[in-house]
């Protein structure tokens, strides 16, 4: 069998890889501070667990009922959730990938420390829905066609709370932290989304990169281009189907839904870079309810170069995890983008050195609430998506520096940095 190398497709992909490396650059944007504290939200931590050995779920959903107020369950499973005085009555609904969806009053929490345990689901698909659906790929071109369908049709106005950290082996080197609104255009729509900030801040540690800056270009738009419905042709295109094999791996259920299981990957014959990994579907409406994917990496010289813009004449630097998460939650009946993630894992070699050194980027943006959007947006507040979060220490001493919005509560690791960062400063003042 013939072997393809498919150049035009891998610059198709672009667009959703640009990370880069580069030493002495310092492009900014503004983090708008808004300061004002007011006491009109309670904020509930806590803990969801599966229920049979108390193991930490993680990115378990949580939704407050009847709003759009959403938070996630971390890499600890930890949660931290912040509800509005005028919805304290109401419940909160807990879910999880093949796990039995949970409804907890709000009454029952505890401001600091309660514990949801789920209870694993058996899923059972009857014979007639197996029977039904005997080509996957069809399937999930059928899926695509039914976007219109089955996302939300109107332009909406969402908030979000993302998180970059980058680590240089298993220690913190820089950690970001934004609030953004973001303009979301229908999926049907060839309009990209806008972003604006709301409040950030960052920290950067550049004696652990031994004076190589990992930066990522392009920020929350890197994470907001994983939405493989509003933009599938940054993995998937009419062209580069015919160079996918899809194939039904099982079944599980989502937030009490049945969904069937793709697993996707390049034939054999490709050698160019393409993506593998895993679609869930919901049986009834053929809705994309969650996308787990990676990159083929095993080529380092395409994929480095597909990465690295930028970079000292005496580095080698290529990927060796490229991994990719995107989840989509109803309201309505209707699906809407809701939380996304990604971890690249580099491999840096430098010109005569012995030894070299691995470093890791992870980047998430979970949507905490949402409203249809009809008042528009001016596009000189918008941020631009080649745009790097400032290197800002501001709001680290702050422990009310969220106020009311909703954040993803920080893993045990980024917490330490959190302190040490908070710590710096304290010294400089004094």
């Amino acid at each position: 069998m013939k072997n393809i190398y498919l150049k035009t497709q891998v610059r198709r992909l672009l667009p959703l890889l640009i990370f880069f490396f580069v030493v002495g650059i310092n492009q900014n944007i503004e983090a708008f501070q808004n300061n004002n504290q007011q006491d009109t939200f309670t904020e509930f931590k806590g803990l969801v667990v599966d229920s049979r050995n108390n193991d930490p779920l993680i990115y378990a959903d949580l939704n407050v009922n009847g709003t759009n107020i959403r938070s996630i369950t971390n890499t600890e499973g930890e949660f931290s959730l912040k509800v509005p005085k005028e919805h304290l009555e109401k419940s909160v609904t807990v879910s999880f990938l093949g796990y039995r969806t949970q409804t907890v009053s709000l009454s029952e929490f505890n401001r600091e420390s309660t514990v949801i345990k789920l209870s694993v689901v058996a899923t059972k698909l009857t014979e007639i829905n197996i029977s039904t659906v005997k080509d996957p790929k069809k399937l999930f071109q059928e899926v695509l066609k039914r976007k219109a369908e089955n996302y939300y049709g109107n332009e909406s106005l969402m908030t979000a709370f993302y998180r970059e950290s980058i680590k240089k082996g298993k220690k913190n080197a820089s950690l970001s932290e934004a609030v953004l609104e973001i303009y979301k255009n229908p999926t049907k729509s060839l309009k990209k989304d806008n972003l604006i900030l709301i409040k950030s801040r960052k920290n950067t540690n550049y004696s652990r990169l031994d004076t190589l800056a990992l930066k990522l270009q392009g920020g929350p738009f890197s994470t907001l281009y994983t939405d493989l419905m509003k933009y599938p042709e940054y993995v998937f295109t009419d062209e580069n189907m015919e160079y996918y094999e899809f194939s039904f791996d099982g079944r599980s259920q989502i937030d009490n839904r049945q969904v069937y299981v793709l697993s996707f990957k390049q034939k054999p014959n490709v050698l160019s870079p393409f993506y593998f990994g895993k679609l869930y579907v919901d049986v009834t409406s053929l809705a994309l309810l969650r996308a787990d994917y990676q990159l083929n990496v095993s080529n380092r010289a395409m994929t480095g170069a597909m990465f690295v813009k930028k970079k000292p004449k005496k580095v080698r630097a290529y990927p060796l995890e490229a991994s990719y998460r995107v989840d989509y939650r109803e309201k309505d009946g209707k699906w809407q983008y809701g939380y996304s993630n990604i971890k690249l894992v580099f491999r840096v070699k430098w010109k005569g050195r012995l030894f070299n050194s691995t470093y890791s980027l992870d980047s998430e943006m979970l949507i905490t609430d949402w409203q249809q959007n009809t008042a528009g947006i001016k596009p000189q507040q918008t941020l631009k998506p080649n745009v790097i979060l400032t290197d800002e220490a501001s709001g680290f001493t702050d422990p009310e520096f969220w106020g009311e919005y909703n954040i993803i509560e920080p893993e045990k690791s980024i917490e330490t940095a959190i302190k040490k960062i908070s710590r710096q400063l304290e010294k400089l003042k004094s």
